[in-house]
């Protein structure tokens, strides 16, 4: 299992997951967040996550935290050999999206390329109120989406112990095999300045 992606809505764990994951297996971690906000919440444009995502998703070994698929079709889909979808109850899920905003505002944590959180009405806007339809739009469209791609193991993760599952699942997997690659554990790639 090296090329993995992890989906859902904003504020489910996917980053959380994703990291452990990549930990675990010693391969990549691909943060498409990272790869379209630049300095000042400036985004790259579509053109250019379509060519960033497909440089940090070629070959084998990586895992990569969501799709961004109204902006990348399937382009990540079409790579991944295995889905673990974070299909968690709607209301924990903004919970934590709504708890993980204000500790990162209390404490000024200094996301991707120096951003802060914004203000409450625009993280309602743009992070809350489109986790929430997500959540639900999830439930429809994924299943068919999901379904275009025959090569994909989708692992379908509705409770907190169903994503531990997974975990260990992957830990005992790779226990009885040895590591699968011998390369380091690398983040996304920094933007490249221009």
């Amino acid at each position: 299992m090296t090329r993995l992606v992890v989906i859902g809505p904003s504020g489910s764990g996917k980053t959380r997951l994703s990291a452990r994951l990549a930990e675990l297996l010693q391969v990549r971690h691909v943060e498409i967040d990272a790869l379209w906000h630049g300095p000042n919440w400036e985004n790259c444009g579509p053109e250019e996550l379509r060519a960033r995502v497909a440089a940090a998703t070629e070959g084998d070994g990586w895992i990569c935290d969501g799709t961004y698929h109204s902006i990348l079709g399937d382009l990540v889909l079409e790579r991944a050999e295995t889905v673990a979808w974070l299909d968690l109850p709607v209301p924990l899920v903004l919970s934590r999206l709504v708890r993980r905003s204000w500790v990162r505002k209390r404490d000024d944590v200094v996301l991707w390329h120096g951003n802060r959180e914004d203000r409450w009405l625009n993280q309602i806007r743009w992070l809350i109120w489109p986790a929430f339809k997500r959540g639900f739009e999830n439930r429809r469209d994924l299943p068919v989406r999901l379904a275009r791609h025959p090569q994909l193991r989708v692992h379908r993760l509705r409770s907190d112990s169903e994503v531990e599952e997974f975990v260990q699942s992957i830990q005992a997997t790779e226990s009885m095999s040895g590591s699968s690659n011998g390369s380091e554990r690398q983040k996304t790639p920094p933007l490249a300045e221009t």
